[in-house]
């Protein structure tokens, strides 16, 4: 079996409709993602290295190669769509995770995307497929076209005179298989017309069988192979039920929790009201892309297991989009209950495939309906948020009768208990966010952008936590716990990194640097390094969270270098008044370094900062 997933491509623009499908903003986040989703799916172990003789449990495809991240956004779609993006962004930002999928994940199998890359058709380009996939990176598979992506080169974007010319563009190029009938139709008379050769045609055919054959396809009958007994029946197992509960409590977000509202009291919470379009439905924990659910239990449903003296209930908007709002009946209900739950947020009819958002902020008169609700309430309200790409509820953040704002995004088919579990304190959040929530302001920049670096001389702001220097509602990694954690670093094995490459020093208007080229391998490999941080968990409820290493520069958002960057991330539990030790390696060539002008991963002497909370430690790097 193909298995056309994962999607790692950059959250790179809050409007995005898949990117809910992706793991974030992050490069290096994006990256690690990538690669434990494919070991996964391909059979092999969370480390690696453990496939037996090169054969697969199922291919694992990694999409949408690449800079792909628009899919309809003010009449621009995907498929006439030019990026322009720059060799400094495509170093340090949108190649790193597909890279990553390939060397280190070994993935079989990579989808070339719909639009351009400053100029050139993704599955049409030979410097992305076969020169930087397969010659650099050392991909070993078959390349996929997404579904029609051969036909729109000449159908639509006029980059082919004739269909044929497409056929040629893309086999020539690299790819080997189009998902549609394009190359079925028009690959015979492109050889007849001499546009291809059969020596690209047999390249195709040999990356596909071979794949086919590390699938076990031609080796007798499926049921007698290792993975025969796989069926239907192992989908709702309760190992599986288990899984999806534990994502679920994982990624719920705490953004907001004044005077520790929650969780609620179970003895003391005698009325409930909850109110709101995403309160009573489970079709919304799915996103898109979604499978059946096993088992479907709504928010609402999940609290009402509480069995709380009294929960009332009303849907508060007509739709999500709520272009039309029951506040006077929600408010009465408001009224007369102890602790009020709003869920409100997005679904599938604002953000999904082939649409993009126009706006960042509530649909319709969601936001008047919680604030008004807020207004009648007894005490601070609970705002529950259900979406996949953010929102901006400045309004929530600062109004005092807004006590607590949880994040759920669509976590799935466990989503209303892991939610209700969060709210009685049964969970204790400690997600973070994947990326930044923006102001409803951002919407001024054109999503069809690509510039990952802010421009001061015309205000443009950058984009992503690594390069915007614009106001923000949330930042990315941030997230609340009803527990309360301190980080200090025991030990950093290295405090000054010697790099004595005299004849690679470059000098730039502000630093003196080096290429991680010219530093080479052997140098990369002798200066890593180990960061211990001891984590304490100084509140009173037992707690798991993931911990995040950044670094900076004093220099960070100057001359296109980041303000900070991901270094890494270890999950950890805790009870209460309990501390545990945490261990970061520190690659220099890969953490420390930035993509210049050219597109060459640099590294700056000067000194670096690690960060960890509000804790830094300084590494120098000395030439």
């Amino acid at each position: 079996m193909t298995f056309w997933a994962p999607n790692i491509n950059i959250f790179r623009d809050p409007r995005w409709g898949r990117g809910q499908e992706t793991p974030g903003e992050d490069p290096l986040l994006v990256g690690k993602y990538a690669v434990a989703y494919v070991r996964g799916i391909q059979g092999d172990s969370f480390e690696g290295g453990k496939l037996k003789n090169g054969n697969l449990k199922a291919s694992a495809c990694c999409k949408h190669y690449t800079a792909h991240d628009l899919d309809n956004w003010n009449g621009v779609t995907r498929y006439i769509f030019d990026a322009k993006v720059s060799r400094q962004d495509l170093a340090d930002t949108y190649q790193p995770p597909f890279r990553a999928c390939v060397e280190e994940g070994q993935a079989s199998g990579i989808m070339c995307a719909y639009n351009r890359v400053n100029g050139v058709p993704s599955c049409a380009d030979y410097d992305l497929l076969t020169l930087t996939a397969r010659q650099q990176w050392g991909f070993q598979g078959y390349i996929a076209s997404d579904c029609d992506a051969v036909g729109i080169i000449h159908d639509q974007q006029g980059y082919a005179k004739e269909p044929e010319d497409a056929v040629a563009d893309v086999l020539k190029a690299g790819m080997d298989v189009n998902c549609g009938s394009y190359l079925r139709k028009y690959t015979k008379s492109a050889v007849a017309k001499k546009k291809v050769s059969e020596v690209d045609i047999d390249r195709a055919l040999e990356n596909l069988f071979t794949i086919r054959m590390r699938l076990r396809l031609f080796d007798g009958d499926p049921r007698k192979l290792e993975f025969g007994n796989i069926d239907p029946t192992g989908v709702c197992s309760q190992t599986h039920l288990n899984l999806a509960l534990e994502a679920a409590r994982s990624s719920i977000v705490l953004l907001k929790n004044d005077d520790a509202l929650l969780p609620f009291l179970k003895t003391k919470t005698k009325s409930l009201a909850v109110i709101g379009p995403n309160a009573n439905t489970s079709e919304r924990f799915l996103g898109n892309y979604e499978g059946f659910p096993c088992n479907k239990i709504t928010i609402l449903e999940a609290i009402e297991r509480y069995n709380i003296s009294s929960t009332k209930y009303h849907q508060g908007c007509n739709f999500v989009n709520c272009t039309a709002a029951s506040v006077y009946e929600a408010v009465e209900i408001a009224k007369q209950a102890d602790y009020v739950i709003l869920v409100v947020g997005l679904d599938q009819t604002s953000e999904r495939e082939k649409h993009d958002r126009l706006d960042l902020g509530l649909p319709g008169f969601q936001e008047n309906l919680v604030k008004s609700v807020a207004e009648a309430a007894k005490r601070p309200l609970v705002l529950v948020l259900l979406c996949g790409g953010p929102v901006d509820v400045s309004f929530a953040k600062e109004n005092p009768k807004i006590g607590s704002i949880l994040w759920a995004g669509y976590p799935g088919e466990s989503g209303g208990i892991a939610v209700a579990e969060t709210l009685f304190g049964d969970n204790n959040p400690g997600g973070k966010l994947p990326v930044t929530w923006y102001p409803k302001d951002f919407t001024k920049v054109p999503m069809t952008d690509m510039r990952m670096r802010a421009d001061p001389s015309t205000g443009y702001p950058g984009r992503t936590y690594r390069f915007y220097n614009g106001p923000k509602v949330f930042e990315f990694g941030y997230g609340l716990s009803y527990t309360n954690y301190s980080y200090y670093f025991i030990s950093v094995s290295r405090d000054n990194l010697l790099l004595s490459h005299e004849n690679a020093i470059k000098k730039s208007s502000s630093a003196r640097f080096v290429s991680v080229s010219d530093v080479g391998k052997e140098s990369c490999d002798s200066m890593i390094f180990s960061a211990q941080v001891r984590v304490n968990n100084d509140g009173e409820m037992a707690g798991k969270h993931p911990v995040l290493l950044f670094v900076r520069s004093k220099n960070g958002g100057n001359n296109g270098r980041p303000w900070k960057q991901l270094v890494g991330f270890e999950s950890v539990s805790l009870n209460a008044g309990k501390s545990a030790e945490v261990e970061f390696v520190v690659n220099p060539c890969e953490h420390f370094s930035y993509a210049d002008v050219d597109g060459l991963m640099v590294i700056e002497e000067g000194t670096l900062y690690l960060i960890v909370g509000e804790e830094e430690h300084p590494v120098n790097v000395v030439f």
